[in-house]
């Protein structure tokens, strides 16, 4: 039998159901495991013991799941990973903590990401250093990099994560485990702290595909404090896997994604078995042009930091977080906080993003980008009038050395098959394909399906998981 800290959410459900352990058992071998590897692994900033094990006692079939410390739970830290938000403890639940505590599930440790979740490494926390499980020498990717390693090193049962234009996908495939970005709207952004509000979803970080299914059964809904949430119903996501299949499903390949120079040669060539695997069991390959790709990149990182610009103007030492103590008036006492408080990355992008939409050149930057981005929108939508699905990488690399993309250019390049499907809202996920030879590192796919087809891309992923096994 496998330790309790090495189980996904459906086996963790079934031994509660069955009587095998308790909730109070499940928490305290996560505790001893986080004891045990999280010194070296860093992936938790803090991990509430008491109240995890308190939970457990008045809920004996809850399940413990980590969440990115940018997400509000009652009573715990909610630091972003940013010295400006260094002691502040969250007043209320966010709506998807809400939602997982009534649906069995017990929020227990605050894991570190990339600050504001500005990053692809995780190196740009301001408060630790996560490393890969795979790899100790290794990043785990970011921004949701420390929920990624809690998952991939059997430190939690599951995780929380956030994805604004690739932070669920891009650790989850350095870490080997299942991160699924839901369509824009499928899952309330309440109580999450904003980066880029038209972009920013919520998201499981999981060890199956099953487990990712029935963590976002339990996260989706309309929110009446979030009004990108619509009142459609949520599908039965978990009942849907059922007879999961790759006969009859068109696959889009992406000639944009498939011909790219930098692509590392094992992400090649795990992404080619990947694809032949899937035709091997009866999928239909389909090429396709996303003709606007190539401008994805140039959009995201002008919309991501005018809104970083706006949603971090919060972040003032006046009302909560740092206040510096050298300063004199109120002029200093914004600049000194913010200087004090912000790290380089989160500075870079605020200056890039108060620049774009400066006067004088809203229209050239922002508004330009607005447009493109609805072309980009439209290659989608025409593709998905075609195919079922997308298939393509779901980073240019495996985990890469720390430091060793010191170029921030570099660095954000590392999203390049990501942000395009954050830009048009659809949904997309990452699922685990192979390991490199040599290095043993994981790399995952990117599957990609419309806007609210989250039953679809489970399906497929699901039918994926089988064939690849």
């Amino acid at each position: 039998m496998s330790e309790l800290f090495e189980l996904g959410v459906k086996e963790a459900q079934a031994g509660l159901a069955k009587g095998e352990f308790t909730s109070v058992d499940l928490v305290k071998a996560v505790i001893s495991r986080y004891h045990e590897k999280d010194g070296e692994i860093g992936a938790y900033l803090t991990f509430d013991e008491e109240g995890a094990l308190k939970l457990a006692e008045e809920n004996p079939k809850a399940v413990p799941i980590a969440i990115k410390d940018l997400i509000n739970v009652k009573g715990q830290p909610c630091t972003c990973a940013s010295r400006i938000l260094k002691g502040y403890v969250s007043p209320y639940d966010a709506t998807v903590v809400k939602n997982l505590k009534a649906n069995g599930f017990i929020p227990c440790g605050r894991v570190n990401m990339d600050e504001f979740a500005m990053g692809s490494s995780t190196e740009n926390s301001g408060l630790g250093v996560t490393r890969n499980p795979y790899d100790t020498t290794r990043v785990p990717g970011g921004s949701s990099g420390g929920s990624a390693a809690a998952v991939g090193g059997d430190l939690c049962i599951a995780a929380l994560g956030t994805d604004t234009g690739g932070s669920i996908r891009q650790p989850a495939s350095f870490c080997n485990c299942v991160g699924v970005k839901p369509s824009y709207g499928r899952v309330s952004r309440f109580g999450v702290t904003a980066f880029a509000s038209s972009l920013d979803q919520v998201g499981p970080m999981t060890k199956s595909v099953e487990d990712a299914a029935i963590l976002l059964k339990a996260l989706a809904g309309h929110d009446e404090m979030d009004g990108t949430t619509p009142r459609d119903p949520v599908p039965d996501y978990v009942a849907e896997l059922a007879g999961a299949s790759m006969k009859g499903v068109k696959i889009g390949l992406p000639k944009e994604y498939l011909e790219v120079s930098g692509l590392d040669p094992e992400v090649k060539r795990i992404t080619d078995e990947a694809i032949a695997k899937c035709e091997g069991a009866g999928a239909e390959l389909v090429p396709v042009s996303l003709p606007h790709t190539e401008y994805a990149m140039a959009v995201y990182y002008i919309i991501a930091p005018a809104e970083a610009s706006a949603n971090l103007a919060r972040f003032d030492g006046v009302r909560y977080g740092h206040r510096s103590a050298s300063a004199k008036d109120v002029y200093t006492l914004y600049t000194k906080s913010r200087a004090e408080g912000f790290g380089p990355e989160v500075k870079r992008r605020i200056i890039m993003g108060t620049y774009v939409l400066s006067s004088g050149y809203y229209d050239a930057y922002y508004g330009r980008a607005q447009k493109v981005r609805t072309l980009i929108k439209r290659d989608f939508d025409e593709a998905f009038g075609k195919v079922d699905v997308l298939l393509t990488p779901c980073a240019p690399t495996p985990a890469f050395k720390f430091k060793e993309l010191q170029d921030p250019l570099t660095m954000y390049l590392n999203d390049l098959f990501t942000i395009p499907s954050s830009l048009a809202g659809v949904c997309a996920a990452s699922v685990p394909a192979g390991f490199t030879r040599p290095g043993n590192l994981p790399v995952g796919v990117q599957f990609i399906c419309g806007g609210f087809e989250e039953s679809r891309l489970l399906r497929i992923c699901r039918a994926f998981e089988e064939v690849n096994a």
